[in-house]
């Protein structure tokens, strides 16, 4: 086994995590307002505070530019992002969340921490509370 090849052991873990963490995601999409590729949009355009063509939200969320353009459309249409003519390219559009899209995507982060929230204060004992306290550092690291 060379050194860049986990051991099974880890493989086994890496797995485990990775299917935990899939369920708690899963979990917590039920009752979101906003779909999840939406949700994604609007968190890369508040995170980045920035507009972008839908070429660049494209490319960056992995997706085909037919795809992100119906995205967009529809977040337009539900007022989440306005879409203004790029500065120096007459031919693009730039995409900007609103004001409501803003508030969308918040409220939403909001409902899904208050239901990890609760879930960690009604399942897990104090000391689980720390040991996963200290497992998000640890997941930090991995990122």
């Amino acid at each position: 086994m060379t050194s860049d090849t986990p051991r099974p052991d880890t493989l086994e873990l890496a797995a485990d995590l990775r299917a935990a963490l899939g369920r708690l995601v899963r979990s917590l999409r039920d009752g979101d307002e906003l779909p999840q590729n939406q949700a994604a949009v609007l968190g890369r355009l508040v995170r980045d505070e920035r507009s972008c063509t839908v070429a660049e939200l494209a490319a960056l969320q992995r997706v085909r530019h037919q795809s992100m353009a119906r995205t967009v459309t529809l977040m337009t249409e539900a007022g989440l992002v306005t879409q203004q003519p790029h500065p120096t390219d007459g031919r693009k559009l730039l995409v900007t969340a609103t004001e409501a899209g803003r508030t969308a995507l918040l409220d939403q982060r909001a409902r899904r921490e208050h239901r990890i929230a609760t879930a960690i204060e009604s399942r897990l004992s104090p000391a689980e509370q720390d040991r996963l306290r200290a497992a998000v550092a640890l997941l930090d690291r991995l990122s």
